[in-house]
């Protein structure tokens, strides 16, 4: 059994983040493309967004650190550390408001 620090990883992520030209850092927690779970977590310097995208499909943010907002059509969410979301099913957008670190949780269905 895997014991990780989800406060430590976020400052190395955000460390990471800060010297990227993308202004982004992530690395998968658990899971992968053998596992219908998957978790991955996320760091963005404040000013900076993960751009439009589609819905990896069932999924869950978990705000570990810092302010976002998530765009998904003419829907605006805005969140902060603590803050649970369910991402909708369609095209969206994160953006760090603040130096922030998510939670991402995708669920996916074995065909």
């Amino acid at each position: 059994m895997e014991n990780r620090s989800l406060t430590t990883l976020a400052d190395e992520l955000l460390e990471t983040a800060r010297a990227s030209s993308s202004g982004r850092s992530a690395t998968t927690v658990y899971g992968g493309h053998e596992h219908d779970l998957r978790q991955t977590v996320i760091a963005i310097v404040g000013g900076r967004s993960l751009g439009e995208h589609d819905s990896p499909g069932e999924a869950t943010l978990q705000v570990l650190r810092g302010d976002v907002r998530l765009h998904a059509g003419e829907e605006t969410w805005e969140g902060a550390a603590g803050h649970y979301l369910h991402i909708p099913p369609r095209r969206h957008d994160l953006e760090a408001r603040t130096d922030a670190v998510v939670m991402l949780t995708v669920a996916s269905r074995a065909d």
